[in-house]
Formats: C-alpha cells, structure tokens, sequence
C-alpha cells in the first residue's frame, strides 16, 4: 500500500491507497517543531488504531511539503523508520510530468504542481484548481496539462482570525450558513460576509482565469478542494467538481512515474 502525505501550513493530510482507491485517511495538525522521531511515532499510532491495515502494509511512501522545517524532518523520519520503502519526495529533479510556465518555476509551491497533474489526469484540460487551505489558491492548468500560473488570496480561517484580532466587538464564530445574506445580528452579519463573500471572490477571480485560460471559457473545468472548500460548495456557482484527495491522487501519479 502507497502511504500519501500532503504537510500544509495548517494542515497535513496522509492517505493510504490500495491500487488507485483511497481506504483510509488522516488530518493532523503540521507543527514546525515536530522532530521525526515524535512524526514517526504519530504515524505509527494512527496506522495501529486503524483496523484496515498494519505498519507492515507500507509499501511506498510519497510526500510534498509547503513548510521546509518538517520536510526536513518528514525525509529523516522516512530515511530512519523507513528506509528499506521507496520514498518520493516532490522536489526539484523529481519527474512530475507537468511542464510549469512560470517566470521562476522554483517559486510554485510542490502542491500546487501535484494538484494541476491530478487535475489534468483524472479531469483533463484547461482547468482550474481551487484549494481551501491556509490560502485559497487558484492555479491553472491549460489542455496541455501545462501549470500556466494562478492567485492567491488569503484563506478562510487567515480573514476569521484577522477579524477577530483587529474588531474589538467581533469574535471568532463557527463558519455556517446564516439563515439569510441580510444578517439580523453580528453572528449571521460574520457568516454572511465570510460563507457568501469567499463564494463571490471565488466566482470573480475563476470567472476571470477562464477567459485566459481558454478561448471558450465554457470548456475550463472548475476542481475544488482542500479541508475548507465544503464551507462554500453550494455557493460558490462556478465549481464543477469537489475531489477532497485532488493532492493525494497527485502524489500517487508522481511516485509512479518516479518508481516505475
């Protein structure tokens, strides 16, 4: 079995694939000061308490970081825990198969090169990858499957938490959809802004990427994913598809054609 781990600002996600079918799943929190001895003994526990499979199923292991300090620590746990698996780590010299037409394609963000090779594989081009993650990233993929650039915004929980720091009256809220857009108190006033004002950004700046992307911007199919995007699937009117292991399904690619 392939295990899959995607560490993000906030977030890192792990999945365990059997063929090309995810069977089973994490969300741990990324922590900088995390060691590899102590990511070894995380993952460890997870894989025990899962009654789908045992330490022993681990036959690959493939990984990208946005945060350098753990992938740092996530290469020196695979090398010292695992090192009789082959690991692919997405980096510079590693085959992804994704021409990237950037000005300085180092500064694009491994998982963002992942998600526009899953797209391209599992949806083809031209598409857009929307991902919910600490930022709200928007990267195109072009019917070459080429990366041909994108945007970021900042995410959901970055403009919660901003309001809360800087409103002295306003206070973090659980995000759901208020009963109506015209808030009738600060709450639904907060949820309203942040469910049905990301919904907006995120129809404005897809809407705007496709008539670049592709002559007929009707053609461009719109993927979502990442931990937040749920919180905007109904109303956000361009998504065409929701696939929460887009990076995941990525990783899988590129350590089969680095393996192979």
């Amino acid at each position: 079995m392939l295990l899959t781990i995607d560490v993000g600002n906030t977030h890192t996600v792990l999945g365990l694939f059997e063929g090309t079918e995810v069977i089973e799943h994490w969300r741990i929190n990324t922590d900088p000061r995390r060691t590899a001895d102590e990511i070894a003994v995380v993952l460890q526990g997870l894989v025990q308490q899962s009654p789908l499979l045992a330490e022993t199923d681990i036959s690959g292991i493939a990984l990208c970081s946005t945060v350098p300090s753990v992938l740092h620590e996530m290469r020196e746990m695979c090398r010292r825990y695992y090192g009789d698996v082959p690991a692919v780590i997405v980096e510079p010299g590693v085959k992804t198969g994704v021409p990237v037409r950037m000005d300085n394609p180092k500064e694009v963000g491994a998982d963002r090169i992942v998600n526009a090779l899953a797209a391209a594989h599992t949806h083809g081009g031209p598409a857009i990858v929307v991902d919910f993650g600490t930022a709200t990233t928007f990267d195109a993929v072009s019917a070459k499957g080429e990366y041909v650039g994108g945007a970021i915004a900042p995410g959901i929980e970055i403009s919660i938490d901003a309001l809360s720091a800087r409103g002295a009256q306003l206070h973090k809220i659980e995000v759901v959809r208020p009963r109506n857009v015209i808030g009738k108190n600060t709450v639904e006033a907060l949820q309203s802004g942040i469910i049905f004002g990301f919904a907006g950004q995120i129809d404005g700046i897809v809407e705007r990427m496709a008539e670049e992307l592709a002559p007929d911007p009707a053609d461009v199919t719109v993927i979502a994913t990442g931990g937040l995007a749920p919180l905007v699937l109904e109303e956000a009117r361009c998504i065409d598809v929701y696939e929460p292991w887009l990076t995941l399904i990525g990783l899988r690619l590129i350590y089969e054609r680095n393996t192979a």
